[in-house]
C-alpha cells in the first residue's frame, strides 16, 4: 500500500497496524480487537459517506478559483463552466463540472489550526481538539445513533481513517479494510472471507472453545467497558464471517462492468466503488480517505497530473452511482480536507498550509445540489464575511442524518460532553 507522508511526518496509514490472518492463526475476532482498540492504544439520510482529502487540498485550484487575482495567487489553472449556470470550478474537474447539480460547494470554511494532526482531528470530529479528551469521529457517533443490521458492520473505513471512537469506547470504532480493491479481483477484508479452507463450522468450534475459556474471566469482565466492547467485536466477527451478504458487499468483482467502469482503476476510484456497494448493502457509515494533498512543492504538476484527475473521476462516479441507484436522497456525502492551501504560491511552485479559508462539498440527504454557499475574499485569504466553522459543518452533517448534534454524552468518568459545541445548521443548504 502506498503511504502518503505529510510534511509533519504523519503517515496516512492513520494510526493502525494489523496482523495477518490465516497462517498466523489470528482469528477475525482477534483482528477486530486489535484493529479497533485505539483506546488501548427535515429530509433525513439513513447513511453517510465521508470523503477525507488528507494533506489539505488547494481551494484556489479546485472549487474556489480566483481568475482575476494576480498571477502569483490565481495559479496556472483556469475555471470552466459547470452544468449549473454561474458555478465554475477547475478545468481539471470536468466530470464533477458535469454533475454540479448534485452537490453544494461550501466556500469560506475556516479555522485556525495549521498543523496536519490537529486540523485532521478537528475536521473529522467537528470538535476543536483538546489534550484532555479524544472526541469520537463522525462514524463512531453514527454507529451509536443509527441502527443497522447485525450481519453488517455499521462503520467501515476504506482503507483507513483518522476517526476514532474516542470516549464512546472501542465498540464504536471502525472496521478498516486496510487495503483497496483491485479491478477484476475479488476483494476480501481480512477474515471476512474464510481463507485457507477454514469453514464456518470450524470457526464455530473455535469460538465455542474460546467461550469456554472466557468463563474463567467473567468476574473481571463485568466491570470492564473495554472488554465489553471487545466482546461485541467477537459477536460482530461471527455475524460477518457467516454472512454471505457481508461478503458480497465487500466483493467489488461482482459489480457489473458497465457500472464499475466510470470509477476507473485508481485506488481512490475503487474505494469509491466499494463505498457505493457498502451503502447499497446497508452499511450506515463509510469513510474514504485519499491522501497526497500536501503540495508544498510542484503543486500544479501534482494536482494536474495525479490528484485532480483521480478525485474528478472517482467522486463524480460516486455521486452519479448513488443517484442512479436511488441512494443519493438517503445518503449524505461530505467531502473535505483538514485545511486549504496558501493563496500565494511559494518559490517551489507549491502552496503551504492555510486553514483560514478552504472548501467542503455536501450532497444527498436532503441537500439542495447545484449551489454555492459562502465565499472567500477576492484572493482566497479568508471568508468574505463570517465563513463556516467546522462546528457548523459538523452540526449540519449530523442534522442531515437525523442526529441531534446538541445531544449530551458522558465520558467513562462521567464528564458531560455535547456531540458538537457551538454548532448551528447552515441556512439554505437543505431542500424545503
Amino acid at each position: 500500500m502506498t503511504l502518503h507522508r505529510s510534511c509533519d511526518n504523519l503517515t496516512r496509514r492513520d494510526f493502525i497496524k494489523v496482523g495477518v490472518l490465516g497462517s498466523t492463526g489470528l482469528t477475525l475476532a482477534s483482528y477486530l480487537r486489535l484493529a479497533h482498540a485505539n483506546q488501548v492504544q427535515p429530509a433525513r439520510a439513513r447513511s453517510a459517506i465521508f470523503v477525507f482529502l488528507g494533506g489539505g487540498p488547494t481551494h484556489l485550484d479546485t472549487f474556489d478559483m480566483k481568475p482575476d487575482a494576480p498571477a502569483d495567487i490565481r495559479g496556472e489553472f483556469r475555471p470552466i463552466d459547470t452544468n449549473v449556470p454561474g458555478i465554475r470550478i477547475s478545468e481539471h474537474l470536468p466530470n464533477l463540472a458535469r454533475c454540479a447539480d448534485k452537490y453544494t460547494i461550501l466556500r469560506g470554511v475556516t479555522h485556525t489550526l495549521a498543523g496536519h494532526e490537529l486540523g485532521t482531528m478537528y475536521m473529522n470530529t467537528g470538535s476543536r481538539p483538546i489534550p484532555s479528551l479524544v472526541y469520537p469521529g463522525y462514524g463512531a457517533v453514527a454507529a451509536r445513533e443509527l441502527t443497522g443490521d447485525r450481519d453488517l458492520p455499521h462503520f467501515v473505513a476504506v482503507p483507513t481513517t483518522p476517526q476514532r471512537a474516542g470516549y464512546l469506547g472501542v465498540r464504536y470504532a471502525p472496521l478498516q479494510t486496510n487495503a483497496v480493491p483491485v479491478t477484476g479481483v475479488p476483494f476480501n477484508v481480512r477474515g471476512i472471507s474464510l481463507t485457507d479452507g477454514l469453514t464456518v463450522e470450524q470457526y464455530e468450534r473455535r469460538t465455542r472453545l474460546l467461550n469456554d475459556l472466557d468463563q474463567t474471566f467473567q468476574g473481571l469482565e463485568r466491570t470492564s467497558n473495554l472488554v465489553e466492547g471487545l466482546d461485541q467485536f467477537a459477536q460482530q466477527a461471527y455475524a460477518m464471517i457467516s454472512s454471505p451478504r457481508a461478503r458480497r458487499a465487500f466483493d467489488v468483482s461482482q459489480e457489473r462492468a458497465e457500472a464499475a467502469r466510470p470509477f476507473g482503476e485508481t485506488r481512490f476510484g475503487m474505494s469509491c466503488l466499494l463505498a457505493t456497494r457498502l451503502i447499497e448493502a446497508g452499511v450506515r457509515f463509510v469513510t474514504v480517505t485519499m491522501g497526497g494533498w500536501d503540495t508544498h512543492a510542484n503543486n500544479f504538476n501534482a494536482t494536474r497530473n495525479t490528484l485532480l484527475p483521480q478525485l474528478d473521476q472517482g467522486l463524480a462516479a460516486l455521486f452519479n452511482a448513488l443517484a442512479t441507484r436511488g441512494l443519493l436522497d438517503t445518503t449524505t456525502v461530505y467531502v473535505t480536507g483538514e485545511f486549504g492551501r496558501t493563496p500565494r504560491i511559494n518559490e517551489r511552485a507549491g502552496r503551504d498550509h492555510w486553514p483560514r479559508a478552504f472548501f467542503a462539498l455536501m450532497a444527498g440527504g436532503g441537500v439542495r445540489g447545484g449551489q454555492v454557499l459562502g465565499a472567500s475574499d477576492d484572493r482566497g485569504m479568508g471568508p468574505a464575511e463570517r465563513g463556516f466553522t467546522p462546528e457548523q459543518v459538523a452540526a449540519t452533517f449530523y442534522h442531515s442524518l437525523g442526529i441531534d448534534y446538541r445531544r449530551e454524552y458522558h465520558t467513562p468518568t462521567g464528564r458531560p460532553v455535547m456531540i458538537v459545541r457551538e454548532g448551528s445548521i447552515i441556512p439554505g443548504l437543505f431542500r424545503n
